[in-house]
């Protein structure tokens, strides 16, 4: 049921299945990212071999990498036509690559991979003036994290701003850029990379992830339930297999409403059980603890 070139310019859905393209932008972004955190996460492991293990370095080079798989793959060149390769991109730019790019710990490293002569002219500047610290304490704080991810998860899915993404390469790309970046600070909160301080006690990230779980639920349900086709683009867009309009858009619903929620619920039951465990309830108070206390008291 697959539509062949023709006279109408449709391309057949294998030859879309073939396409990658070469995004400029995101390829040299993502490239010196992975060359500094390379770089640094060498230098920095001989003395943090346990803060910086190799998993922590697998993780942020599979981030990167489907990261890029998500704008450069077949996956971007589907997103014209179907919705559901659409939801795709997007569960890969908020749920998948940003929480393996926070597992890979990526502060020191890429401070450590920088050149001597940024860190001195550029960064230690910045960071001395205070200003940057304060911006880093409140876009890792948990409430403007939380709020920050899912007003742009809500707000771009809102029928008239997607539509917007239709007709401009550039509000398309700072859609995307939105996406990544508040869930970068989302996961930075519940993963905590190394040397992340803490803000809110461990259970905390229970409601955490189980609130955002439900305002995931709400769009994919809209998304899955609504009885009618939302967003106009995909009406007219060229049917290149046998999903109409709106059997596209149930199918995208229902994705998101898996994916997300298993990306959301995983994590949640991990937390729980890990601090229901009877060693993580019962903590020893060591000589120093106790020192402390007798001082305090």
């Amino acid at each position: 049921m697959l539509i062949d070139d023709g006279a109408n310019g449709v391309p057949a859905l294998g030859e879309l299945l073939r396409r990658w393209s070469l995004p400029l932008a995101p390829m040299i972004t993502l490239s010196i990212a992975l060359a500094l955190y390379v770089r640094g996460w060498n230098v920095a492991r001989v003395t943090r071999e346990r803060e910086l293990p190799i998993w922590r370095a697998a993780s942020f080079l599979a981030g990167v990498v489907l990261l890029w798989m998500a704008l450069a793959s077949p996956i971007d060149a589907l997103d014209d036509y179907l919705l559901a390769a659409h939801m795709i991109q997007h569960f890969i730019l908020m749920s998948v690559a940003p929480p393996l790019i926070v597992l890979g710990a990526p502060v020191v490293p890429m401070l450590r991979g920088m050149p001597r002569v940024l860190i001195h002219g550029l960064l230690r500047p910045l960071f001395r003036s205070g200003w940057i610290r304060g911006v880093g304490r409140v876009v890792t704080h948990p409430v403007f994290a939380w709020i920050a991810m899912n007003v742009a998860y809500l707000g771009w899915h809102v029928p008239t701003a997607f539509e917007l993404t239709f007709r401009s390469e550039g509000i398309h790309d700072c859609e995307h850029v939105c996406f990544f970046a508040t869930s970068l600070a989302f996961w930075w909160v519940v993963l905590r990379p190394w040397p992340a301080p803490v803000r809110w006690p461990r259970w905390a990230m229970i409601p955490y992830l189980l609130s955002a779980d439900v305002v995931n639920t709400v769009l994919s349900a809209t998304l899955a339930f609504s009885g009618r086709v939302l967003y106009p683009s995909y009406v007219a867009a060229p049917r290149i297999c046998f999903l109409t309009p709106l059997k596209d858009q149930v199918a995208a619903g229902a994705e998101m409403w898996v994916l997300n929620s298993l990306v959301m619920l995983v994590p949640a039951v991990a937390i729980a059980v890990r601090e229901l465990s009877p060693r993580f309830l019962v903590k020893p108070v060591t000589s120093g603890g106790i020192a402390r206390q007798v001082q305090q008291g």
